[in-house]
């Protein structure tokens, strides 16, 4: 299964990851550095790191919680949703609990955007505020794909049902 497209014009970002609130940290698989496209590897940095794409030597340490949920940079099946729900439910409680949490995905702006941005609202923060942070703190490519900022703007639940309406 194909699960990324190309970044809709936006470069990876250049930096690893990006603390969006405190504890809570978006990244991705790949940065630009100074050689172009570089990989990412987690280490012992966070205490729970939750992926949404894979690529085998990307960690973390062994030791370190992870939690992994193939989601492709498209539409979601209403399951996929579900997983977005849960995975954004064990960042704000992660959170909460005063773990350092990374949500990550290929390049660290849309499907880790979506979760994060679902986890800020769960912290507490509107929706528009929440999609604003994720920008202004991980880059404007952030949250690019606006089939994500739907999903969000109509609620994950509402989302979910009307997506396991068309299967």
């Amino acid at each position: 299964m194909k699960t990324r497209q190309k970044d809709r014009g936006n470069p990876p970002p250049v930096d690893p990851w990006n603390e969006i609130r405190p504890g809570l940290w978006m990244g991705g698989h790949i940065r630009v550095g100074a050689a172009g496209e570089e990989p990412v590897v987690v280490g012992r940095e966070f205490d729970l790191v939750l992926s949404l794409y894979h690529r085998d030597g990307h960690g973390p340490a062994p030791g370190v919680e992870h939690r992994f949920a193939e989601m492709p940079d498209g539409p979601l099946t209403d399951a996929q949703i579900g997983e977005v729900e849960r995975f954004a439910g064990l960042a704000a409680e992660a959170v909460r609990a005063g773990r350092r949490t990374l949500v990550r995905c290929h390049a660290g702006q849309n499907r880790s955007g979506l979760v994060v941005a679902q986890a800020l609202v769960e912290l507490g923060l509107e929706l528009p505020a929440a999609i604003a942070l994720v920008r202004q703190r991980r880059g404007p490519g952030a949250l690019s794909n606006e089939l994500f900022v739907q999903y969000l703007e109509s609620g994950l639940p509402i989302a979910r049902l009307l997506t396991g309406l068309g299967s």
